[in-house]
């Protein structure tokens, strides 16, 4: 069985630079992944001072829609659950998955490390003719420390909801741009990051044995540039898997994708092992 999947931080639904509303355009931008199943971050789930400026008063393409945004960006075609991170006077935001297949439960797990920066990871079980998939929408804190302690909560999450190796999906904003939590993933829950196992399958990967089987360590993962969407130079989204064999994966640049959100999108095949 394949599934295309992808993940991307929205920037709230509003454009990096100006704050221009940008939702309809990420509608339109996210069906263009053609995917199965998409992680999200930065979802709002409610913002009633962009409703109240861009709502039924305005006119056009730009209109705010009423609906949450998650719920907006499914539409008929998509199943779709919502974890509620960050709570404001005005609304609240967080992670969400979009999902083909049916959803046949989800839990929000707050790994908010302080009271200034409130984080989560959302957990949804797929129902796949395969059997259930588990897929946990992730979003990490900036402060290293903390990224630590919730990265900690994520095994723990996998650990607990998916402990007999079944099939699972990582997705999301690590803001791990030192790229510290890769080989711990890796150990801990047996996981794969899709850019370095699909680099593993390439011609050069017998010279690329080669070279670690004289290496003392592992070899660090090197997940693509992702962050900032005008000219990616830091990694900071990934996806990982278990259970999946990497068909492609693919970072979206260009004009398109800088103008709607400071993330760029990753998305990539996957193969039900």
């Amino acid at each position: 069985m394949k599934i295309r999947v992808a993940t991307y931080n929205i920037h709230k639904g509003v454009s990096s630079i100006r704050t221009q509303p940008r939702v309809h355009a990420l509608k339109k931008a996210i069906s263009q992944f053609d995917a199965d199943v998409v992680f999200l971050q930065e979802v709002q789930g409610r913002h009633d001072r962009l409703t109240a400026r861009y709502g039924e008063e305005s006119r056009g393409h730009r209109n705010w829609p009423a609906r949450a945004q998650h719920e907006f960006f499914a539409g008929d075609s998509h199943h779709c659950a919502y974890g509620m991170n960050a709570v404001y006077d005005h609304g609240h935001h967080g992670n969400a998955l979009l999902s083909a297949f049916e959803i046949e439960n989800s839990r929000n797990h707050d790994v908010s490390d302080h009271s200034y920066e409130q984080r989560g990871i959302l957990h949804c079980v797929l129902k796949t003719d395969k059997g259930p998939v588990h897929c946990y929408v992730v979003h990490l804190g900036l402060f290293e420390s903390g990224r630590g302690r919730q990265t900690q909560a994520l095994i723990d999450a996998v650990n607990d909801s998916a402990p007999n190796g079944e099939p699972v999906i990582i997705a999301g904003d690590f803001n791990d741009w030192r790229n510290t939590l890769s080989d711990r993933l890796r150990k801990e829950l047996g996981v794969a990051e899709v850019f370095d196992e699909l680099a593993g399958t390439k011609s050069h990967s017998k010279i690329r044995a080669l070279v670690n089987s004289f290496s003392r360590s592992v070899p660090a993962i090197t997940p693509a540039r992702t962050f900032p969407a005008a000219l990616p130079w830091f990694r900071l989204d990934r996806i990982y898997v278990r259970g999946f064999k990497v068909d492609s994966a693919l970072v979206l640049h260009g004009p398109l994708w800088a103008k709607l959100s400071d993330h760029a999108p990753i998305v990539a095949e996957l193969k039900l092992s």
